[in-house]
Parts: structure tokens; sequence; C-alpha cells
């Protein structure tokens, strides 16, 4: 059962998300080793202007609770908590890969290293929600309107060439959506609450969105390749922009439309822990493709793809229950006692604080 103080359609909109992200990683990792491409390359092709772009937009529904919170309390929720994630996956990561895989502990050390300035491995969305939190806070003590922020931040998604900094490139290109789902919370939950009541005119207006944003994403000069997407119109900055936006809100009135269906109640749970599966997926994925490849049991770079996919998604989520039935190993998914720096009820608690699931701030 969902949280009282969680909002269904929200965490159903992140589990389509969550499982549009490692479907990406899954495809494009499979055909870069098999040199093809497969059917769940299209459906990613297809995502490719919304995918990230909603989650950053989700993402920044709920900061307006806490943004004018003190500044120590903030910061702990939505600066430490995420950094305490990219700091415990990414030592595992690094570790895992560089260290015991490689067999090579110099490299190991420098990745550590370069992983404090630049964002480590696909780990980089929990890094940049932490300095996005930074970020708006300040703009918020400087009292920076609200159309300047966005007009600057759209700017940069559209026009600001590639740094050499992978930490400003993923800046530019996101932090619009995060703040716009800042400033357009009211707006979203609106119009979600308003469409969950008319499922039908929901249905058509999703229907008539994808029509219209599958046309322009495999217009004239589409291609889909085995470790990317090439966009037709849709590559126009301006256009992909609007095509961001517009995806991402569609997903919430998906989110709002299926969350209405018990059976989408997986959906909702995956969502809800999306962190969860975020931060360990990517080990499964590299170990059940490399088995699957060097047995040639499955090759077909289409079947592959979704299998990986399932293993990739369902595994870090066995691991969750594994470590919650024993007792052990929550640290990977909750946060800590003593990972906070701020525990205002602390002294008048009668017993240890329960650490903070990582699902909160998904």
């Amino acid at each position: 059962m969902s949280s009282p103080n969680r909002m269904p359609w929200v965490d159903t909109a992140k589990g389509l998300s969550i499982i549009l992200v490692v479907m990406m990683y899954s495809a494009y990792n499979t055909g870069e080793y098999t040199g093809g491409v497969g059917f769940l390359h299209y459906v990613i092709g297809f995502a490719t202007p919304f995918r990230m772009p909603e989650f950053f937009l989700i993402s920044g529904l709920f900061l307006s609770q806490v943004i004018d919170r003190p500044w120590r309390r903030y910061v702990d929720r939505r600066v430490v908590h995420y950094l305490y994630f990219y700091v415990l996956w990414a030592l595992i990561s690094i570790g895992l890969k560089i260290g015991i895989f490689s067999r090579d502990p110099a490299g190991m050390l420098h990745d550590l290293a370069m992983a404090i300035v630049q964002p480590y491995g696909v780990l980089w969305f929990i890094y940049m929600l932490a300095v996005f939190g930074i970020v708006i806070r300040v703009l918020r003590e400087f009292r920076v309107p609200h159309w300047i922020v966005i007009l600057a931040a759209a700017a940069l998604q559209m026009w600001a060439p590639k740094p050499d900094s992978y930490a400003l490139e993923q800046f530019a290109a996101y932090f619009v959506f995060f703040y716009l789902g800042f400033v357009l919370a009211p707006l979203i939950f609106r119009l979600v609450e308003w469409t969950q009541a008319r499922p039908a005119v929901a249905v058509a207006g999703l229907l008539g969105w994808a029509v219209v944003n599958g046309l322009l994403v495999y217009s004239p000069g589409y291609a889909v390749q085995p470790v990317g997407m090439q966009m037709g119109l849709a590559a126009w900055p301006p256009l992909h922009l609007a095509l961001a936006v517009a995806g991402a809100v569609a997903l919430c009135v998906a989110g709002g439309f299926l969350s209405k269906f018990a059976s989408m109640e997986w959906l909702r749970w995956l969502g809800e822990h999306s962190l969860v599966v975020y931060v360990a997926f990517t080990i499964p994925m590299s170990i059940f493709r490399g088995v699957m490849l060097a047995s040639g049991l499955l090759t077909d770079t289409g079947m592959l793809s979704l299998a990986v996919l399932l293993v990739s998604v369902v595994s870090p989520v066995v691991l969750y229950f594994i470590v919650k039935r024993i007792g052990f190993g929550t640290f990977l998914f909750e946060r800590p006692a003593w990972a906070h720096v701020d525990r205002p009820n602390v002294a008048k608690a009668p017993s240890k604080p329960m650490p903070r699931p990582a699902r909160e701030a998904a």
C-alpha cells in the first residue's frame, strides 16, 4: 500500500520514468556489444525528448514544500540525502568495475577522485539533484524572479555549447526541467486531477500527444543506431525543449490515469522505490549481458535487450527485499542516522531514529 503522505500518480509516473531510463541503458549497452538495433531502440527513440526531463520535472514537484526550511534542514533533505547515495554507490561501482574486475588500483583511485568533481556513470542524475537543490535555494535567497531563471535555463538547454565539464553539460541540459517542476507544480497537480476525473479526455490527449511526438521524432533525418538516436525535426533545439516539457507533462497525466487501476500497483511501488532501482541496476545489467553473450544462449539484440531490462529492474528489487528481510545492508538503500546533518528530534526520540528511506526522495 502507498504511504498516506504520497501521491499515487506521482509514484506511478516515476515508475514509468525509471523503466524508460533502465530501458535506454539496457538497449544501448546491448547494442554496443552486438552492433545491432532491436525493437527497444525504437521505443527509446520515441522517448528521447522526454525520458530524463520527466524524471527531473517530477523531482522538482515537491520542492516548494521544503524550499523555505532553515538551511541546515533543507541541505539535509535536498543535498546530503542525494550525496550519501551518490558517494556510496560510486564507491561500490568504481571499486567493483575498476578495482576488482579490471584489477587497476591506480585507475580506481583516479576515478574516485574524479567522481568528486565530475558525476560518475549513471549516478550523474543523483549528483545533479544535489547540485540543483543548492542552486535553486541560492536563487531563492537572492529573490531572482522565476521568469528570469526559466528564460536563462531554457537558453542554456537550447543553445549552450557542450563544455568540457560533464557536470556543466548536464546542468545546462536539465536544470530547466527541474525548475519548471518546482514552479509549475500547482498547475501540473491541477491538470492531473482534472484528467483523472475525465479518463476519456486523458486517453485522447495522450494519443494525440503520442502521434505528434512520434511524427516529429521519426521525421526525415532520423536514424536509430546501436548506441544512440538521431532525431528528425525534433532535434531542432526549441522544438526539442517543447517536446521535452510536453512529454514530461504527458507522463504525469499517464501516471494519473494508470494509478486508478489496481493492476498498476506494481508500477506505483516501483516508482516509490525508483532510487533503489536507479543506484543498483547497472551491476546486474552488465553481468547478465556478459553471461548471455558469452554463452550464446541469447544473442538477438531485441530479445537480449528486453531480457537485460527485466533483469536490471528486478535484481535491485530482489536485493532490496533481501536486505530488508535479513536486516543487514539496509544502508545500501536507506540513509542511516549518522548520515544526517539535521536531526532536531534526536533528543526527544524514545529509541534510535529510523533511517530515511531512499524512496522518499527518489
